[in-house]
């Protein structure tokens, strides 16, 4: 008798961090897997530890590998960390895109944006449709969270249904789209739910997230008591906190301006899909000048503090159309995103040195996070029932808490994994089985590296302690042809002692030079690395860093 199909699953990023999700799901046996993938997102670089990168995105060296057995890409919802990779990395796996209407135009969008997207086509699911992709049937359940039509996964197979929940919340009073089908998910859970693979980002926090219908009446009690120019920044994806912010600024008698391209992308594309119906009409930005300043209310991009975003460009007073003065107001109607609050910092900070009020989330119900909080968790594994639990969608604190409360929950299993590891999931006993490549890939302009990369390893390097470059000429004799050509970028002028930096290289490449003997002399990449280590050491000696050196030698 042929042994079942084996179900099994395995993160390729977005486990042990935030951002940069997918995960994949393979069905049949060890020689032989039909795979299907759910999200493929970015998460974004760090100038101080990555200096250059854009963008990271998860190494898919795996699924270019089984490229004839990957039978498509699912997409729970349109948030960059769960859609943004998609236009670089789908031209190496050419596989079908199963997304539901809002997701698939916001995409559409995104890559009429960008130059020389690909042509990458989507198949438009309905929200609660389901579709078969290969062996598998996939189910789109919605759930409530901050950008319209998220899905939870319900992933059929013969070997059982996986709840892959995507990012959701529990919110029964949502401003825009449709609650988290408790329903659906109960009756998921009687049918015997094989799997749950669960978002855990906030499953430190306890009690549940406010809905988003508080955080609207907020920002409505807000604008009407504005007396000045009012500014909002959120999310440009959170199109139910945009609704909330035109019904405000109706409320308070003001035009809604909105300034920035990925607002004004965002709003098209809900308008499009009737998310927007019976909302106001927004104006652009030219307009904003000429309206009365308690009459107009300017929604922006940068809340995650983007230099090129509209309100750093505010906040520094060189946006084009757009300014701000004493007694104007801001609200951050969002929250900032570890590792972003210098920069959201500094926008802050140049905005109260204007006498701008500033409005943030810990003055305010300003914002809701779009992700469960822990008594949302145990709702959750009650309706579903699920006989294993995995978490995902967090660093290790949030993983290990889930874990916890889904044990406590009384989950038969709970299975801690990292972006790899390859996991059965069924028949029979679940358990890490074999580990697949996992890694990242760095965005560096329009250029993709693996982490390995030299460039970047380079740079950080650089920005620690600069770059010192030399170059000489040699003759035939092994004798110098003229003086040395000394550059120091990112480098002090001068030592504790005045003396000028260029003096002590330019010494020490000639001392360096004449002090090899003559059989050396003529080996110029010998000579090179001599002179590298001499002007390396000689810097480190009167400054204490060790900065990379690029040695150049002619001979003539």
């Amino acid at each position: 008798m042929a042994k079942p199909d084996e179900l099994v699953f395995a993160p390729l990023g977005g486990v042990g961090e935030i951002g940069m999700n997918l995960s994949i799901y393979g069905l049949g046996n060890r020689q032989q897997r039909s795979w299907l993938a759910v999200d493929l997102g970015v998460s974004f670089g760090d100038e101080e530890h990555l200096p250059g990168i854009d963008l990271i995105m998860p190494d898919i060296s795996f699924l270019e590998k089984e490229r004839k057995n990957l039978m498509g890409l699912v997409l729970t919802h349109a948030h960059e960390d769960h859609f943004g990779a998609i236009i670089d990395l789908w031209p190496r796996l050419k596989c079908p895109i199963y997304a539901t209407q809002f997701s698939a135009a916001l995409f559409e969008a995104k890559c009429a944006a960008e130059r020389n997207a690909p042509k990458i086509p989507v198949t438009v699911v309905p929200s609660g449709g389901r579709v078969d992709i290969g062996p598998f049937n996939v189910e789109f359940i919605p759930v409530a969270h901050s950008i319209p039509e998220a899905h939870a996964l319900a992933i059929h197979t013969e070997a059982g249904i996986v709840l892959h929940t995507g990012d959701w919340k529990i919110d029964p009073t949502p401003t825009l789209g449709k609650p988290t089908d408790e329903k659906r998910l109960r009756e998921l859970g009687e049918e015997g739910v094989l799997a749950l693979i669960g978002d855990s980002t906030n499953a430190v926090r306890d009690g549940r997230s406010p809905s988003e219908a508080e955080v609207a009446q907020t920002i409505i009690n807000l604008v009407k008591s504005a007396k000045g120019r009012v500014a909002v920044t959120t999310f440009a994806s959170n199109v139910a906190r945009i609704k909330a912010v035109a019904d405000a600024a109706k409320a308070a008698d003001r035009e809604v301006v909105v300034v920035g391209r990925a607002m004004e992308r965002v709003v098209q594309v809900a308008r499009e899909t009737g998310f927007l119906d019976g909302v106001q009409n927004f104006r652009s930005p030219e307009v904003y000048g000429h309206l009365p300043q308690d009459k107009v209310l300017a929604l922006c991009t940068g809340s995650q503090g983007e230099s090129r975003a509209a309100l750093a460009r505010i906040a520094n007073d060189d946006h084009p159309e757009i300014t701000l003065n004493r007694g104007d107001s801001v609200i951050f109607s969002s929250r900032t995103i570890p590792g972003n609050e210098k920069a959201v910092g500094a926008i802050v900070n140049n905005l109260v040195l204007q006498g701008v009020e500033v409005i943030t989330d810990r003055d305010h119900l300003v914002h809701v996070s779009g992700h469960p909080r822990r008594d949302e968790l145990r709702d959750m594994i009650s309706w579903v029932k699920p006989q294993l639990l995995i978490p995902v969608h967090g660093e290790a604190l949030h993983l290990n808490e889930h874990a916890k409360l889904a044990r406590a929950a009384g989950v038969p299993r709970v299975l801690v994994v990292r972006n790899g590891d390859l996991v059965k999931l069924g028949p029979g006993d679940p358990g890490v089985v074999g580990e697949v490549p996992s890694g990242r890939l760095y965005k560096d302009g329009n250029i993709l590296e693996d982490s390995k990369s030299r460039a970047v390893t380079e740079r950080r390097r650089m920005a620690f302690s600069g770059c010192a470059f030399v170059a000489f000429a040699m003759n035939a004799q092994g004798e110098l042809a003229d003086d040395p050509e000394v550059d120091l970028v990112g480098i002090p002028e001068k030592n504790k002692a005045g003396e000028p930096f260029d003096d002590i290289v330019f010494d020490a490449v000639v001392a360096t030079v004449e002090g090899l003997p003559k059989a050396r002399r003529r080996d110029p990449d010998a000579l090179a690395e001599s002179v590298r280590r001499a002007v390396r050491s000689v810097i480190n000696e009167h400054w204490g860093k060790k900065p990379p050196c690029l040695v150049h030698v002619l001979t003539v």
